[in-house]
């Protein structure tokens, strides 16, 4: 392969607001590109996370016209870090609204870790306005891939970040790590809610990058980050996302005629390559590309490359 493609150059929305999607969520968005291109909607990761800047760069912004949002509870999103009323199929409903706002018959679903997790089920609920899928990091949400990250798996590679994470729970909590952390994340305390927040959103950065990223882990201890962040993911993860288990695998003849690109990390700790291999045996369009010297976080040079050169692909743009 030739050498790496980057993001493309930054850039400013050329229209934003606030979405109104009912029981007290309002939601920020904005749209990059050109008005009247190509489609795309942007799904950030988390649950809990947002939007940021750089996710803006990830298409030829002359070919495409990219709705962002930040989901319920994230971002600039109100209100901030809400847990009420803000699920899985909550977010596929607030999807609808947004496309229809924008006035988009059918668009381009990109989405990587939770995002690529809620890309499957919007996709599966409504392949009709699906295009295409390009997909970072998959995550199934299936038992074994919670257990991964919160029970032993992940636990074993990254053992000194496991050991600190866990560290400000006593030994009996630690028999229920998601359960502990979302006992204390709601903790009528602040200084409790923010200890675990912090704890929860660092255990997060950790596993993301491949290579040390010290201005990335500043990032997830930042309040405004890691308090949505944890409270909406514990949260997540104690409801099972709001899924059968091995819901997403067993639903994939719904998307069976929706073509996509599955970038993934051979070295991702936080979501497993079994995960995006198990999805590509089943989904016959879905095209699985392996980043050997990378991880799961979207920042990587080798992500960057497979996730703009999948952009480019499905825009008719050649290499």
């Amino acid at each position: 392969m030739s050498q790496y493609r980057d993001l493309y150059p930054e850039i400013e929305p050329f229209d934003s607001g606030m979405l109104d999607v009912g029981e007290g969520h309002s939601l920020y968005w904005e749209r990059v590109g050109t008005k009247g291109a190509k489609p795309a909607v942007m799904l950030h990761g988390g649950p809990g996370g947002g939007i940021s800047e750089d996710h803006r760069r990830q298409w030829d912004p002359a070919l495409y016209d990219v709705l962002l949002f930040d989901q319920r509870g994230c971002g600039k999103s109100m209100p901030f870090a809400e847990i009420a009323h803000n699920d899985t199929w909550r977010i596929v409903d607030d999807m609808e609204k947004l496309r229809t706002m924008c006035g988009f018959d059918k668009w381009q679903v990109f989405g990587g870790s939770w995002g690529a997790t809620l890309a499957l089920a919007y996709a599966q609920a409504h392949p009709g306005r699906v295009t295409e899928l390009v997909l970072r990091g998959v995550f199934l949400a299936r038992q074994k891939e919670k257990d991964w990250l919160y029970r032993y798996g992940a636990s074993e590679i990254m053992a000194e970040a496991w050991e600190d994470f866990i560290g400000i729970l006593s030994e009996e909590e630690r028999s229920d790590v998601v359960a502990a952390f979302q006992q204390r994340l709601t903790s009528d305390d602040e200084a409790v809610r923010l200890e675990a927040a912090r704890a929860w959103s660092l255990w997060e950065g950790n596993v993301a990058t491949l290579l040390p990223k010290p201005e990335l882990l500043e990032h997830y201890a930042d309040p405004a980050t890691a308090l949505p962040m944890a409270r909406i993911a514990a949260r997540f993860f104690l409801d099972d996302f709001y899924l059968e288990e091995g819901q997403l695998l067993a639903s994939v003849d719904r998307m069976k005629d929706i073509p996509g690109i599955i970038v993934q990390g051979r070295h991702d700790i936080c979501t497993p390559p079994v995960s995006a291999h198990d999805l590509s045996k089943l989904w016959p369009k879905g095209e699985l590309r392996i980043v050997h010297d990378a991880g799961h976080s979207a920042s990587e040079p080798g992500i960057i490359d497979g996730l703009v050169r999948a952009t480019d692909q499905f825009a008719g743009k050649s290499a």
